[in-house]
């Protein structure tokens, strides 16, 4: 039997480090809006767990992205695939990450990839060239730590 998952991140700004990751990965923000509607109209939703993002409603505290190709629920636009979910924490990240994503660019672009995501708020920790290979360290706009190869 083989699970379905996803990739869970705490955040500070989910909705900040959503609209990061989209662009990062060219993943899309999923639209919550459709669901969130529909709670709030049933009265199973308190509206102080909403603000908008993207000219819609969001939840406050939770925002994903998804592979543009994979399946999604059509209520909810949850991905059913390739999936980061963004959630809210009180406190800040302090330590090194555990686990971190490498992006892995097309041969030749690793340069222009890092000045990419520089222009989106990432930051190079570290370049790293050893007989395994070559990467650069890099930070998301709320310090978590990744790879581009």
């Amino acid at each position: 039997m083989t699970l379905h998952w996803k990739l869970v991140i705490d955040a500070e700004d989910p909705h900040a480090q959503a609209d990061f990751w989209a662009e990062a990965l060219g993943y899309v923000v999923e639209d919550h809006s459709r669901l969130i509607d529909q709670l709030l109209a049933q009265g199973a939703a308190p509206p102080d767990i909403t603000v908008e993002s993207h000219g819609h409603l969001a939840w406050r505290d939770l925002a994903a992205v998804r592979h543009p190709d994979d399946d999604h629920d059509e209520l909810s636009d949850a991905g059913l695939g390739r999936r980061v979910l963004f959630q809210r924490v009180p406190e800040p990240k302090t330590v090194k990450n555990r686990v971190h994503m490498d992006l892995h660019s097309a041969p030749g672009t690793m340069e222009a990839e890092v000045t990419r995501l520089e222009s989106r708020g990432a930051a190079v920790l570290r370049r790293v060239n050893e007989p395994s290979g070559q990467w650069i360290v890099m930070s998301d706009p709320e310090g978590n730590e990744f790879c581009v190869q």
